[in-house]
């Protein structure tokens, strides 16, 4: 598939043909050279690169989803909303969207080269709770890791929540990823509890899963660099969940984290 292609069918929000789909070659690194063109193609119409989505981080799902290990992608001031408590986002045109619970972390400084995990804290301004709404454009759901990739690491929409400073939760960045770490989340549709999940799913915390990004942004040659300002939520604390217009869910966080609630439309 080539990039224009991909971006047609994100801006419809339709599948790709299956032909198209199996010219994908499985190599990552041309998985992630061809997600670098798409980003190319949305930047020269005018989006902006916000921040970035780690995604396949919570190994709970792994077999689920036959993807065996983290991939990341761009976050668009086109894909972002940033509220309180409460948000609304558009399903429009996602392709067969589904919902994750997430933590998101920004910025306040680019961290070293081989950072250590107290090196990286400090270099982390907030964190928030956030739902991402994220898309497949194969059928059922079923792919390649490096499909995923290519198909703008699935990211669809990003809601982010009420930001805490790291400071006011702890000193170091042992502690505060432990503290994250040990927080449980209830995900309700409406009043239904659909799932449970904690902190722990994501590579052990989201500090190690920012962590991971990080040297991965390194390995991967033509990789941008992360900048201050940049968000990165990281990765799902459930399962991810099927969408409606017209649905509400909750993120019922445990402290230290704040609960968040998306209407979709």
């Amino acid at each position: 598939m080539t990039p224009e292609s991909i971006l047609a069918h994100l801006d419809a929000g339709t599948t790709w043909p299956a032909a198209d789909a199996a010219t994908v070659p499985d190599d990552m690194q041309q998985a992630y050279r061809a997600a670098f063109a798409l980003r190319r193609l949305r930047e020269a119409r005018g989006e902006k690169v916000v921040g970035y989505k780690i995604g396949f981080t919570n190994r709970t799902i792994w077999e689920r989803y036959a993807v065996f290990g983290p991939i990341w992608g761009p976050v668009y001031d086109s894909t972002l909303t940033c509220c309180d408590e409460a948000g609304a986002v558009t399903l429009s045109p996602s392709s067969l969207p589904r919902l994750e619970p997430e933590c998101a972390l920004g910025m306040r400084a680019a961290p070293p080269a081989d950072a250590t995990l107290e090196q990286l804290f400090d270099c982390v301004e907030w964190f928030a709770p956030s739902f991402e709404v994220v898309q497949s454009h194969l059928p059922d759901w079923k792919f390649s890791a490096a499909q995923t990739v290519t198909d703008g690491a699935l990211h669809a929409r990003l809601l982010v929540g009420r930001r805490t400073p790291v400071r006011e939760l702890a000193a170091t960045g042992e502690a505060f990823d432990a503290a994250l770490a040990a927080t449980s989340v209830r995900l309700l549709q409406g009043d239904q509890v659909k799932d449970r999940g904690i902190g722990a799913n994501v590579l052990d915390g989201p500090l190690h899963a920012l962590l991971h990004f990080v040297n991965e942004l390194q390995r991967i040659p033509g990789a941008p660099s992360l900048r201050p300002g940049d968000l990165i939520t990281t990765g799902t604390w459930t399962d991810a969940w099927p969408l409606e217009v017209g649905q509400t869910w909750r993120a019922d966080f445990d402290p230290p984290m704040l609960p968040l609630t998306v209407t979709l439309r």
